[in-house]
This record gives structure tokens, sequence and C-alpha cells, in this order.
């Protein structure tokens, strides 16, 4: 089986790419989803995290993402602080899902491959791209936040022309060229390499 990566900055759409993926019946793990679920339930990471962020960000027991977020984004170190805690979890998560999958291919869904160093466990990565503008305004629209807020948390990640360079495939998400053809094109070459395996 094929492992494959779906990466994507900020605002580009990789979720409605990956549930064009999950409709061709290719399993798809959700980092972000997965990074949730354990923020919300591993009580021990939940105690490390208020140790380095402060027990307000869990208020009632239930985390206050946007407070994580007000925290984390405009300062670097914060951030990596808490993505040291994180994506420890978060990759073996995805390491053990990945061992079950008897598809052609699986497919594992996260924004951050090549900045947390995971995507050596991958044999490709597909990456998803929108024209600054668009993302900016699909973020600012999704989270109501502000553009200053989006430019901050773009500023933390890979730009975005040198992320889709480091990939092996890349959707043009620009609400112009037609998603699903550039999705089957890709979907035919994986399930073609997996058969000349």
């Amino acid at each position: 089986m094929i492992r494959v990566g779906l990466t994507g900055g900020i605002g580009s759409g990789k979720s409605m790419v990956a549930r064009i993926f999950k409709v061709l019946g290719i399993p798809v793990f959700d980092a972000d989803a997965t990074t949730k679920n354990i923020m919300a339930t591993d009580k021990e990471l939940q105690q490390r995290l208020m140790e380095v962020f402060g027990p307000k960000i869990f208020a009632n027991g239930v985390l206050d993402r946007k407070l994580l977020a007000s925290i984390v984004f405009p300062d670097p170190f914060k951030l990596e602080q808490l993505n040291a805690l994180v994506h420890p979890a978060a990759i073996a998560a995805a390491a053990k899902w990945m061992q079950q999958q008897t598809a052609p291919y699986a497919i594992k869904e996260a924004a951050l491959f090549f900045e947390a160093g995971s995507a050596g466990d991958l044999d490709y990565v597909i990456g998803v791209t929108a024209p600054k503008a668009l993302r900016i305004k699909r973020v600012m629209d999704r989270d109501n936040v502000s553009r200053m807020e989006v430019l901050t948390r773009m500023s933390r990640q890979i730009d975005d022309d040198i992320k889709m360079r480091l990939c092996d495939f890349v959707i043009m998400n620009d609400e112009q060229q037609p998603l699903i053809n550039q999705v089957l094109s890709i979907h035919e070459k994986l399930i073609g390499l997996e058969q000349h395996k």
C-alpha cells in the first residue's frame, strides 16, 4: 500500500480535496481532527498544556481553542512548545492507523508535514494551493478572524511556493479549475503506481 500525504497552507482547501478522495473510496486520516481529539481526551497532555500555557486554556475542562491560538500564533516559541507536546501523539496515531489500511493507497491529511519533519514517513505528498488573497478570505470567513490574524498564522507555515515544490503532486484550488478532474488524475496515477510496485 502507498502512503500518501495531503497538505496545503491554511485556507488552501485541503479538507475539500480530502472529501473527494473519500468519495473515491480512499481512506483519509485527518491529523487536525485527531489532534483536537487527543487534546480533548488525553488527561496527561491536558495537564502539560496547562503547565505551559496556563489553566485558563481549559474552561470547564474544555480546551478554549481560540484562547490557545491567541497565545501561540503571535509567538513562534510558544507555537514550537505546543507542537512539541502535540505532534508526537498525532504522528504515532497516524502511523498506527496507516498500518491498518488495506486500500491501494491511504492518505494522511495534515498542514505541517514538512514543518513537523514527518514527510519522510510517506511515499508521496499531494499539495493543495490557492491564491493568497482567496486563502485569506476563506480563513477570515471560516474562523471569523481578522486579516492580520490570518497573516500571522500564515507566517508560521512554510511559504506556499516552497511547500508546493516539495510536493510530488499539486492541486490548484482557485475556484476556476475543476477540483474533481485534478483529484481523479492523481488518483489514477497512484492506483497505477501501486499496481506496478
